[in-house]
């Protein structure tokens, strides 16, 4: 297709350049006719054919000439309205987007200003996000140092029963304890994304690790009277073994939080040809198709009524998110509103064993 279109481009210009020659020559032939006959010249043969030739290369030369200085001006103007628009960029004004001259493919103007205006939208994406990542921040760290800012001075009612003395000082802890899961969460979740956090993969049983990590919650599902349904295959991956316990103990300690009391969890391994699929399933409150969209969004609560009791800073899921792609893997959920919530995590794996056999 390309060199058809070369091709087609050359006959154009060969074209043209045929029918300029003869219309320069048909120029230059009168013109030198008439200055011949104002000067009283009579040349013929060899000479009249020379100036009529000198005539033409004259008009081409004058031709081009303007040709070259128009077009050297559009260019200047087309280079001054990219500079302009990389100025403005630089200085952070993003609504830039400038007219292409063609939509052809092979122009290289054209290419470079696609770039500059892809640029530009990726940018105004990345600075809005960032504008709603301070927003988000600044909410997160107000609430709860307005609770803590008015139940201290409420501390200082002499008045006050020890009852609600403790009461106050609960809350200022729970409250506390929230500020630093926010701030440890931000940390890691900025380690992360700064590409330079350490990422050890290593070969180690993953269904061991499950069972760990059902172990050290079980204070959480204890007390919830939460059945917990164990199927796990006997599997060896390569991944980095702290950073998928962190995915780990995210998704489960969600499972367990929006799961009523005695209710249920099943945890299961299913091993693929080149990948295993981790499915994390609860019995709780659901999520709608809207919640679903943005349940791996910073600083997203599906569930806002709760908020204040679970104390979730909307940060785990990201984490678990970023740490997934690291991995190469994908995470997905599937959920209906009051019946259960799936979680599916797949990882692709550079070597798997696997054992028939399934643990309850």
């Amino acid at each position: 297709m390309k060199y058809w279109k070369f091709t087609l481009k050359l006959l154009m210009i060969f074209t043209i350049f045929l029918i300029a020659n003869f219309v320069f020559a048909f120029i230059a032939f009168h013109i030198t006719s008439w200055l011949f006959e104002r000067l009283n010249l009579h040349l013929q043969g060899f000479w009249r054919q020379l100036t009529t030739v000198l005539g033409v290369f004259v008009l081409f030369a004058c031709s081009a000439a303007c040709i070259f200085l128009i077009g050297l001006k559009r260019q200047r103007n087309y280079w001054e309205t990219i500079v302009d628009a990389i100025a403005r960029i630089a200085k952070g004004d993003f609504n830039v987007q400038l007219d292409k001259m063609s939509d052809d493919e092979n122009d290289h103007f054209g290419q470079l200003i696609s770039g500059i205006n892809h640029m530009a939208v990726e940018l105004g994406e990345l600075e809005r996000m960032r504008q709603e990542f301070i927003s988000n921040v600044s909410h997160e760290i107000q609430s709860p140092l307005t609770s803590i800012n008015g139940f201290a001075k409420a501390l200082k009612n002499m008045n006050l029963s020890e009852e609600k003395r403790q009461h106050y000082l609960a809350i200022i802890e729970m409250e506390s304890h929230r500020l630093s899961k926010i701030s440890d969460n931000l940390l890691k979740l900025t380690s992360l994304e700064s590409q330079h956090h350490p990422f050890e993969p290593k070969h180690y049983r993953l269904d061991k690790q499950l069972r760990n990590v059902v172990l050290a919650l079980e204070p959480n599902w204890l007390e919830k009277q939460l059945d917990i349904d164990i199927q796990l295959q006997n599997i060896t991956i390569n991944a980095d073994e702290d950073l998928l316990n962190q995915v780990w103990l995210n998704v489960l300690s969600n499972s367990i939080k929006f799961t009523d009391k005695h209710g249920q969890i099943c945890i299961a391994i299913i091993a693929q040809h080149d990948t295993v699929t981790v499915s994390i399933r609860d019995n709780g409150i659901g999520l709608t198709a809207e919640q679903q969209k943005h349940i791996f969004e910073r600083f997203y609560k599906a569930d806002q009524s709760r908020v204040a009791t679970n104390g979730g800073s909307g940060l785990g899921l990201s984490i678990v998110k970023k740490i997934i792609d690291m991995h190469h893997g994908t995470i997905t959920v599937q959920s209906k509103l009051g019946e259960q919530t799936t979680f599916l995590i797949t990882l692709p794996l550079d070597s798997m064993t696997t054992d028939k056999e399934e643990h309850k």
